[in-house]
């Protein structure tokens, strides 16, 4: 029997906005989705999606409940027209206290770079590297998130080599931009991804080598 893997936690604390939807059944067991809106330390806030069992739901999911789970960032894919794209949704293991002084968005994860990573800068000279990574799951399934890593971090993200083995830890982040479809409208779309604040190469012993925010 596989043993449970620790290579992806999240914590999340926030406020629910609107109602739980059905999503899916699995042998029997019901799993709704419920849209969590997470607080930034700027003021904003990050929309994300959760995935949760209905074992796990109490009276406090419902529009304007404040709750807190802890799970895993999870990716799936979902076929839309002819096409397969990519999901990410936080899959809750457990129910929490919810606890306002503690930090309400905080993710590590440890795995695997699968695509090179892409390093660019911003117009405001700002450093960013996007960073693909394959995270494994039980029953030889595994997770692919995306994280975006900045400042003098993403020049170390840069250098990494696929395959490499590495850990991060950061939050988990909504983010909107624009997309030009076939006949020219433009629409508004949701993606989610790690933000990094912390990363490192690993090894089967040891941390190696790694980058911190100053």
């Amino acid at each position: 029997m596989n043993a449970p893997l620790q290579n992806n936690s999240v914590t999340l604390s926030g406020k629910v906005v609107g109602e739980p939807t059905f999503s899916h059944e699995v042998y029997g067991e019901r799993f709704y989705e419920v849209t969590l809106s997470v607080a930034r330390l700027s003021g904003m806030e990050d929309l994300l999606p959760i995935s949760i069992s209905e074992h796990l739901m109490t009276d406090a999911f419902h529009d304007g409940s404040r709750i807190a789970v802890t799970g895993q960032f999870r990716s799936y894919n979902k076929t839309v027209g002819d096409k397969s794209k990519l999901m990410l949704t936080v899959f809750v293991r457990d129910v929490i206290e919810y606890d306002e002084t503690v930090n309400p968005n905080l993710l590590e994860l440890t795995g695997f770079v699968c695509k090179p990573p892409i390093y660019r800068t911003t117009p405001f000279n700002r450093e960013i590297c996007d960073v693909l990574l394959a995270v494994n799951r039980q029953y030889n399934k595994s997770d692919y998130i995306p994280c975006i890593v900045w400042g003098r971090n993403a020049r170390f993200a840069g250098g990494l080599s696929v395959g490499e083995h590495i850990n991060v830890v950061g939050r988990v982040q909504s983010r909107n931009y624009q997309k030009k479809l076939p006949d020219d409208t433009v629409v508004t779309r949701t993606a989610y991804e790690v933000s990094v604040s912390k990363i490192s190469v690993v090894s089967d012993e040891a941390d190696v080598t790694s980058s911190n925010l100053a």
